[in-house]
C-alpha cells in the first residue's frame, strides 16, 4: 500500500532533524502480537499456543517470534545507535517472555530491566515495561485493576504503571491495552471509555500532587486517536496550541488525520497505538526534558519493508505472525510508535 511507503519516509524524516548536540532518548510502545511461551497454562485460554494447539506453537516458531521481535527493536535503536530508554509493551504472556526477549544477542548490550505484573485477563496476556535503569532511575511501580462499573467482574489487562527520574525530573509512565471491539465499536465503547476516564483520573491525581511530574500514557487503546474516548474522555488534543495546562496531547491525532496508521483493517488504516504526554513535557522549561519534534510530527511510526506483507490480498499490510493457524514468520498485525524526549 502506498500509505505504508508513506510511514516508512516519516519515521526516516523525523530522525533526521533530530538535535545533533545532546542524543535524545527514544520511548517506544509496540503491541508484539501475542508473545507467548510453548507451556499451557491451566488458568488462562492459551491453549491455541502449545505444540498440542491448533497453530502447533513451538519451539521452533517462538524463537523466530523472539527474533523477528528483536530485529525491530534494534532497529529503533539504530535510528539514533541508542537502546529506547523506555519500552511499553502488550499481548505478552508472562515476565518469562520478556526475560527470554532481553537475552536476545542484538538487545543483550543495553541491560533492560522487567516492570511487569500479571494481570486477571482471561487469555493471560499482560502488559509490561522494559526500561534502561542507567536512564530511567525506577523508584516505583504498581498494577492498577481497570474498574468498569457495568461489569464488576470484568477480566482484562490490568493498567501497569512505573515511576522514577530522567536526569533527576519526576516522570511516570503507564502502559495500558483498552478493552477490543469484540460485539462491535458502539456496543463495547464503555469499555474503553472507563479506562479512559481512569487513566485521566490518574493523571489529574498526580499533576495535583507535584505538578512537575512529566505523565507519558502509552498503549494499544483500540480506539483511534480522533474518537472520542482519547480525545474527549481521556482529554488528550492533538494540537499543540490547544493545550492548557494539565492537559495530555497525542501526537498521533494529526498523524491520523494525515492518513497514517499502525494497523490495517479492510483496506484502511487505524492508529489505535499510541503515546500521550502532558503539557509539561510539550512546553518544558528551557534546560528541561521536553517532547521533541521531528520534520512535520512530534510521534514517530516504524516501518520497514520486511515488515510489511510483500504480495497477495493483504499486501502493505503489516506482516503478522499467523494468518488464521498459518504460520507466516511475521512480527506482529500492528507497527510501533516511538517518540524522542531530550534537552
Amino acid at each position: 500500500m502506498k500509505k505504508s511507503f508513506l510511514m516508512l519516509c516519516v519515521a526516516l524524516l523525523s530522525v533526521s532533524v533530530l538535535w545533533a548536540q545532546e542524543k535524545p532518548y527514544a520511548v517506544v510502545f509496540y503491541n508484539l502480537e501475542n508473545l507467548f511461551d510453548i507451556y499451557n497454562d491451566p488458568e488462562t485460554h492459551d491453549d491455541e499456543f502449545t505444540p498440542e494447539g491448533v497453530k502447533q506453537w513451538n519451539e521452533i516458531k517462538y524463537q523466530k517470534k523472539l527474533t523477528n521481535m528483536e530485529r525491530v527493536l534494534f532497529d529503533i535503536a539504530a535510528l539514533q545507535k541508542d537502546y529506547p530508554a523506555v519500552i511499553g509493551v502488550s499481548e505478552i504472556e508472562n515476565r518469562s517472555v520478556l526475560e527470554d526477549l532481553i537475552s536476545q544477542p542484538k538487545l543483550k548490550g543495553a541491560n533492560y530491566r522487567i516492570c511487569h505484573y500479571d494481570s486477571p485477563d482471561a487469555r493471560g496476556v499482560d502488559v509490561a515495561f522494559l526500561y534502561r535503569a542507567d536512564v530511567f532511575k525506577l523508584e516505583g511501580s504498581d498494577n492498577i485493576k481497570l474498574v468498569v462499573e457495568e461489569l464488576p467482574n470484568f477480566r482484562t489487562r490490568d493498567l501497569v504503571v512505573m515511576w522514577g527520574r530522567i536526569e533527576g525530573e519526576p516522570f511516570y509512565f503507564l502502559v495500558s491495552h483498552w478493552p477490543s471491539r469484540l460485539g462491535g465499536k458502539e456496543a463495547s465503547q464503555f469499555k474503553r471509555d472507563a479506562c479512559a476516564k481512569q487513566i485521566r483520573e490518574i493523571k489529574d491525581s498526580l499533576l495535583r500532587e507535584n505538578p512537575a511530574t512529566k505523565v507519558v500514557v502509552m498503549g494499544d487503546f483500540n480506539d483511534d486517536a480522533t474518537d472520542a474516548s482519547i480525545v474527549k474522555t481521556m482529554g488528550a488534543k492533538g494540537k499543540v496550541k490547544e493545550l492548557e495546562k494539565g492537559d495530555f496531547f497525542n501526537p498521533y491525532y494529526q498523524m491520523l488525520r494525515a492518513g497514517l496508521g499502525t494497523l490495517a483493517y479492510q483496506d484502511s488504516w487505524n492508529l489505535f497505538d499510541n503515546i500521550c504526554v502532558t503539557e509539561n513535557l510539550v512546553n518544558a522549561e528551557e534546560g528541561k526534558l521536553h517532547l521533541i519534534k521531528g520534520s512535520k510530527y512530534y510521534g514517530n511510526i516504524f516501518t520497514r519493508p520486511y515488515m510489511l506483507q510483500q504480495e497477495g490480498q493483504y499486501k502493505g499490510y503489516p506482516l503478522r505472525t499467523f494468518v488464521t493457524n498459518n504460520f507466516q514468520n511475521g512480527f506482529s498485525d500492528h507497527f510501533p510508535v516511538f517518540i524522542y524526549i531530550g534537552k
